[in-house]
C-alpha cells in the first residue's frame, strides 16, 4: 500500500464517500459512514464496518460496540471529539457480516486518503478484518493486540479487540478480552503520552 497524494479536503472526501456507489454495499447502505473526529489527531481508530445504528446516523461507532467504546476511552481520559474515528468500509455489510475481500479492496482508496490527510502517528486497529488488511497477514487478532507494528510513513499499528467481541465475551478474569482490552488502552494512553 502506498499513501496517496490528496488534492481533496476531509469534508470533500467525506463527500465522496456518501455518494460512492462504487460496490454493491452502495445498494443495501442507507447512509454511509465516512467517520468523524479530530483532523488534527495523531492517533486513529479504524473498526471493520458500520452496524444497523451506524447506517441509520451515518455516523461510526454509535451503537452498543460505540458505547463501549467511548467508554474504553474515557476510561484513560482520551476524549472522542479528539481522535479521528472510521472503518475498513464505509458502508453496512447485509447482516452485519464482515467485509469482504472485493469490498474492501474496492474501499480501501477512501482509508488511504483519509490516513493521507490525517497523518496520524498511530492507527489502532480495531478487529481482526482491519488489522489484518493494514498488516496484511493472517494471524490471529489475539496473537496480534496489543503490539506495535511498524507502518508507512512511521506510522505505528496498534491491533486491539473489537469493541463488539467484548460484548459477547462479558468475563473481567486475568487474561480475558475485558481485562487484555484495559492492558492495551492504557499502553496507547502511553504511548499517547509520549508523543
Amino acid at each position: 500500500m502506498d499513501m496517496p497524494t490528496i488534492s481533496l479536503t476531509m469534508e470533500e472526501l467525506a463527500e465522496k464517500i456518501r455518494d460512492c456507489q462504487k460496490c454493491p454495499l452502495s445498494q443495501t447502505r442507507k447512509k454511509a459512514v465516512p467517520g468523524e473526529g479530530s483532523h488534527n489527531s495523531v492517533v486513529m481508530f479504524v473498526g471493520e464496518a458500520p452496524g444497523g445504528d451506524e447506517d441509520r446516523e451515518g455516523l461510526p461507532f454509535i451503537g452498543r460496540a460505540g458505547q463501549l467504546f467511548t467508554r474504553i476511552l474515557q476510561s484513560v481520559q482520551i476524549e472522542r471529539k479528539d481522535v479521528f474515528i472510521t472503518n475498513i468500509v464505509k458502508c453496512r455489510p447485509p447482516q452485519n457480516r464482515n467485509p469482504n475481500k472485493s469490498e474492501i479492496e474496492i474501499c480501501l482508496p477512501y482509508l488511504e486518503s483519509q490516513i493521507a490527510l490525517i497523518n496520524p502517528r498511530i492507527i489502532v486497529t480495531l478487529g481482526s478484518v482491519p488489522t489484518k488488511c493494514l498488516l496484511n497477514t493472517d494471524d490471529a487478532i489475539s496473537r496480534l493486540r496489543g503490539q506495535w507494528f511498524p507502518w508507512l510513513g512511521g506510522i505505528k499499528i496498534f491491533p486491539m479487540f473489537h469493541p463488539s467481541y467484548l460484548l459477547r465475551h462479558q468475563e473481567a478474569t486475568p487474561g480475558s478480552p475485558k481485562e487484555l482490552t484495559w492492558r492495551d488502552i492504557q499502553e496507547l494512553k502511553r504511548m499517547l503520552s509520549k508523543i
